[in-house]
This record gives structure tokens, C-alpha cells and sequence, in this order.
């Protein structure tokens, strides 16, 4: 059944119960991960295969590895960097008894990219009770828990504690926890108002707008500080409409000294 689509993305899941452990496994496939796997698969492969022409075109080559086992020693460390792709292709390597050099290499792709099913994965749960949309949904809430978290320990300061006394180790996890909700806040009402975006994102798109201060010079020797906010760009503009604040936050303020 087809779970999400908006736009090119397509996520489809099949629900299935496993008779031996009693567990249901969701197979998902997602068509933007798909397009991913299949690039890096691609990749994976076209340099694999380059590496083991080079190693064979030198076989014809002065002055390049023909020892059979020398060869076969640098075809070892082909698969070894590129492991993803190896197990997918059958190689020989035909050499020469008398001269104990190598011959010839010869390669072929036994499984199709297509045939590694790229951009499916599989959820497994014991909650047989739920639907193929509930599981793959309270999966996906998985993503934002963990960002939180690293919010918690980073931007919102959870981790590391350096107090020493219980009642500031509990004010400290108190205001952290406390920043959460209202982060947890903020991304409520972007997403009401369709903008799904992680909290690092929201901070990423607000970074450009500063509060900045001019500086001039009086004729009387006095000098003028004016500090005022920047106009916010489109981008910033809908995420203040969306939370209905102020788009220049901080008042504009004049020093002279």
C-alpha cells in the first residue's frame, strides 16, 4: 500500500508476519532512497571495474605487476576498498604455470543493481496490532527524537553538566528540558503551516539575519551608535509569518557617546 507521496517521493510498505517469531516485519520502499542507492551503486561499480581494467590492461604492459601472485595480491586490495561492489561480480584470473605471471583478467556482474533492491528496507516490531502506516510512521518519529536529542546535549546545552551540587544539576536539566518544549513549539506551528523542517534547518535558514551596528561621527567629536536588525530575506519572511512574530526582532537603538 502506498503510504506517503508527495511529489517525486513515493513510499510504498508491505506488512508481513513472521509465522516462526510471531513479529511483523514492514518492508518499505522508498523512491528517493532508491534513486540514491542506485547512484551510489553505480559508483561503487564503475570504479571497481576501472580498477581491475587498470590491473589487467598493465598484465600487457612493461614494467607493471604480472607475477601471478602479486596480482592476485592487488586484487585483493581492489575488493578490500571496494567491498560494496565485490560481492555482486565473479573474477578470474588465468595465468601461466611455467612463467608464474598472469595471463589474462576477466570479470562479469552476476546480480543486477535492480536485483540488490535498492531503496528497500525492512522495520520489524511486536506490535501486531498496528497498521502498515502506524509502524511506518512511529518509525519515522525515530528521526526527529534523535535530532532532539542532539539538540539537548548541543545547542541547549544538556550535556555536558558542570555543576556539582544536585539542586544546579537539576535547574540545569530543568531550563534544557524546558528549551525542548519550546523548540518542540516552534516546529509544531511551522508544520501546521507546512514547513517541515529540523530544528538545525531552522536555525541554518535564520542565520543570515543580524543585528547590526552603525557607527558615525558628530562635527562636535561625538560619536553616534545606531544598532538595529536586517531585513529578513523571503525565506526568513515565511517563518516569521508562519509563527506570526515580528520579522526584525530587537527594537532599533540609538548611543551617542
Amino acid at each position: 500500500m502506498i503510504i506517503k507521496q508527495e511529489g517525486d517521493l513515493s513510499i510504498r510498505a508491505q506488512r508481513v508476519v513472521n509465522p516462526d517469531t510471531g513479529e511483523v516485519e514492514l518492508y518499505c520502499h522508498s523512491s528517493q532512497r532508491e534513486q540514491k542507492e542506485n547512484g551510489i551503486h553505480e559508483l561503487f561499480a564503475k570504479r571497481f571495474e576501472d580498477a581491475i581494467e587498470k590491473l589487467a590492461e598493465g598484465l600487457g604492459k612493461p614494467r607493471t605487476v604480472k607475477r601471478f601472485d602479486k596480482v592476485m595480491e592487488r586484487l585483493g586490495r581492489i575488493k578490500q576498498k571496494y567491498a560494496k561492489a565485490t560481492r555482486y561480480y565473479e573474477i578470474t584470473v588465468e595465468h601461466d604455470e611455467t612463467t608464474g605471471k598472469a595471463t589474462s583478467i576477466h570479470w562479469t556482474r552476476q546480480t543486477p543493481i535492480k536485483a540488490t533492491l535498492p531503496g528497500v528496507y525492512c522495520l520489524r516490531t511486536n506490535q501486531d496490532q498496528w497498521d502498515e502506516a502506524t509502524l511506518w510512521r512511529t518509525y519515522t518519529m525515530l528521526t526527529d527524537l534523535e535530532a532532539a536529542f542532539r539538540c539537548l546535549k548541543a545547542e541547549l546545552g544538556l550535556r555536558p553538566v558542570f555543576h556539582h551540587t544536585t539542586g544546579r544539576v537539576s535547574a540545569h536539566l530543568f531550563i534544557s528540558v524546558l528549551a525542548y518544549h519550546l523548540v518542540h513549539t516552534i516546529r509544531y506551528q511551522l508544520k501546521a503551516c507546512g514547513i517541515d523542517l529540523s530544528w538545525q534547518g531552522i536555525r541554518r535558514l535564520l542565520a543570515g539575519q543580524e543585528r547590526v551596528t552603525v557607527t558615525l561621527k558628530r562635527a562636535d567629536g561625538k560619536t553616534i551608535h545606531v544598532r538595529k536588525t536586517t531585513r529578513p530575506e523571503p525565506r526568513q519572511q515565511k517563518i516569521y509569518d508562519a509563527l506570526g512574530i515580528a520579522d526584525r526582532p530587537g527594537k532599533t537603538e540609538k548611543t551617542i557617546l
